[in-house]
């Protein structure tokens, strides 16, 4: 009766451990690896941006210093190989407001 009940015991434990990937329990490497790939990710978005690496590191703080540079890295040489231009974001609002507003009084002054 004790074995009986200890080999129910040992097969509920492994059937239960065996599912926590299923669950979406991550291990510690499996979340290296996706902070890595998310690092990776952002320098190369970065890159392709045509940001610098510093203005990178200081937009995303909390990402991995090495897998920015990485991504950064690997997307630069990809670049390069194959004539790739980069696509420079737009001006935010407040670098379009600045101009626009300085264009307005310099008009309004020339009309009186």
């Amino acid at each position: 009766m004790r074995q009986t009940a200890l080999a129910l015991c040992l097969l509920a434990t492994v059937s239960l451990l065996t599912g926590c990937e299923a669950l979406g329990i991550e291990t510690a490497t499996q979340i290296t690896a996706k902070k890595e790939a998310e690092g990776k990710a952002i320098g190369s978005a970065c890159r392709h941006a045509v940001r610098s690496i510093e203005s990178c590191f200081s937009a995303y703080p909390r990402a991995g210093k090495a897998a920015v540079f990485a991504g950064w890295r690997e997307m630069d040489q990809y670049m390069r190989e194959n004539s790739v231009v980069g696509m420079p974001s737009e001006p935010g609002s407040d670098a379009s407001a600045a101009p626009a507003s300085g264009n307005k009084s310099g008009s309004e002054s020339q009309k009186s």
